[in-house]
């Protein structure tokens, strides 16, 4: 079978649908930066792959210090605007209503690029065509959610008095961050994004010439984290942070913040795990095991543990091998014929070589370590792809059983398509295993028995627990956070999002350094 990517999706013809939709921002050697209310070329272009077959793609346009710090301070000028623009003792309704309109506007011609947007991801960052379309329509369906709700949201509220920075993961650009930023300029407030570096700054650069041009007052900025952190951080004049990724770098933004008493929500992972216990709904688990695998789990709701009872093991493991044998990967973009639709696979690469390296060096150090094998994918034998292509970023399926206690993955995320399992023989092993990530987003009990689900979910160190189902980040009303080191600060999703994001009177929930308080909805 020979394979070629599909034509009008190569990367010079995605590239030319960006400059054709926002010539502002997309040059024909590179990207720009918005600061200071302008599309710049500013910044020196950062080399740049892209996972799906190696091609050289343009860079971010890195800034420095000075031009961040610079870019901060006109999205204050941009906050002193708005807030002059709105006429003492206007009607807040009205306010409201000048900006859901510029917020509708910019959704609407989203739409419109819709299919642009998608394609910059499966280049960018290797999403599947399917989860591509997902992430930006869900980020779409979620702000429209917004705007039917936000009047009553924001009554008796006012936006921050510095612009909200955001500095996200590079796996959701649209579902996570432009989502946030559209609520963020809903509730009246003045956005300064910086891009992720290791993907998403295409995305990001034609969501964000769209809602420029809507009217809507944002900045987005490349740069490296080092540089740049702290002022998007530490300003005097930023009004809160969004911060999405890893513990490492959120236990750096959060002791940065611990002087400043900024509004803050910081999400970092976790190990998120299924509890297996007294069960029998194999068929039901399969199905839930197998939409696991999309995106390679790059996401921070993945499951990558399953907690076993020793003696479902056997069962365990006849639904769980079916369906790793049947995950489909590959060339996002390759087809047979010019002809055939997109193919539908569960993953792409992984973000980079060095990831898909990573992971299989992980995998041999279990296994050196004592952990029993149970399944390894081949990539070449196993994976959808052109002819020569570069695969490096590649990496099929594996699983061990009983990694040591020692394993660098036994406490955190592997964020790639990587399952461990361990088995266990009471309850209280049980509730250890699942914990051993000190907090996390989410976690599932599988269990015939629902007090036993009930019982063992309070006890989890997880925002979210899931009977016999997985939980997701969710978005529109359903509340998001997380336990322990998983989560710092306000708690986001419908009106918590909105009030994290605005003053007034009563208390933001979340997990503070001095309190940790829950509203009644979770």
């Amino acid at each position: 079978m020979t394979l070629q990517i599909k034509p009008g999706t190569t990367w010079d013809e995605v590239y030319a649908r960006a400059r054709a939709a926002a010539p502002e921002a997309f040059d024909a050697d590179r990207i720009s930066n918005l600061v200071g209310g302008e599309w710049t070329r500013s910044g020196t272009p950062g080399e740049h792959i892209t996972p799906v077959d190696g091609t050289p793609i343009q860079g971010p346009p890195r800034l420095d210090r000075d031009a961040a710090e610079a870019a901060v301070r006109h999205a204050a000028t941009e906050v002193e605007r708005l807030g002059a623009e709105r006429a003492p003792g206007a009607a807040r309704a009205a306010e409201v209503g000048d900006e859901a309109r510029t917020v509708a506007a910019a959704v609407a011609e989203m739409r419109v690029q819709r299919d642009t947007l998608a394609l910059l991801l499966v280049w960018e960052i290797g999403k599947p065509w399917r989860l591509a379309c997902a992430d930006v329509d869900r980020a779409l369906d979620g702000v429209d959610w917004y705007l039917a709700e936000i009047d009553r949201q924001l009554v008796g509220r006012t936006a921050l008095p510095g612009p909200v920075s955001n500095i996200a993961s590079w796996n959701y650009p649209m579902s996570v961050q432009v989502h946030a930023e559209l609520v963020q300029c809903l509730a009246g407030n003045a956005v300064i994004a910086k891009t992720p570096s290791q993907g998403g700054f295409h995305t990001l650069t034609l969501a964000h010439a769209i809602m420029k041009r809507a009217g809507l007052p944002v900045s987005l900025l490349s740069g490296i984290g080092s540089s740049l952190g702290d002022v998007l951080i530490r300003s005097e004049e930023i009004g809160a942070l969004a911060f999405v990724g890893g513990r490492a770098n959120g236990r750096k933004a959060a002791t940065s913040l611990a002087d400043t008493g900024k509004r803050h929500f910081l999400e970092q992972e976790g190990l998120n795990t299924w509890g297996v216990w007294e069960f029998s709904q194999w068929e039901d688990l399969a199905r839930h095991l197998k939409k696991g695998f999309e995106y390679a789990k790059q996401r921070c709701t993945a499951y990558p543990r399953y907690v076993v009872q020793r003696e479902l093991f056997p069962e365990f493991l006849e639904s769980y091998l079916p369906v790793v044998r049947g995950i489909t990967f590959g060339h996002p973009l390759a087809v047979e014929t010019s002809f055939d639709p997109l193919p539908d696979l569960d993953f792409g690469p992984v973000i980079h070589a060095n990831k898909a390296t990573e992971l299989r060096e992980h995998y041999a150090s279990a296994v050196a370590g004592g952990a029993i094998p149970l399944y390894r994918g081949d990539v070449a034998e196993d994976g959808r792809f052109l002819d020569g292509q570069d695969v490096s970023a590649y990496v099929a399926p594996a699983c061990v059983l009983g990694p040591p206690s020692n394993w660098t993955l036994h406490h955190s995320e592997p964020f790639g398509p990587l399952d461990s399992v361990v088995i266990v023989d009471t309850e209280s092993e049980l509730l250890a295993a699942m914990n051993a990530s000190n907090g996390s987003l989410v976690a599932s009990v599988a269990t015939d028995d629902a007090d036993f689900g009930a019982r063992v979910g309070e006890q989890l160190q997880a925002f979210k627990v899931g009977h016999n189902k997985p939980r997701s980040r969710g978005d529109r009303d359903e509340v998001f956070g997380g336990k322990g080191a998983s989560w710092k600060g306000a708690f986001v999703g419908g009106d918590l999002l909105v009030q994290a994001v605005t003053e007034g009177e009563g208390q933001v929930y979340g997990n503070f350094p001095t309190y940790s308080l829950y509203p009644e909805t979770v």
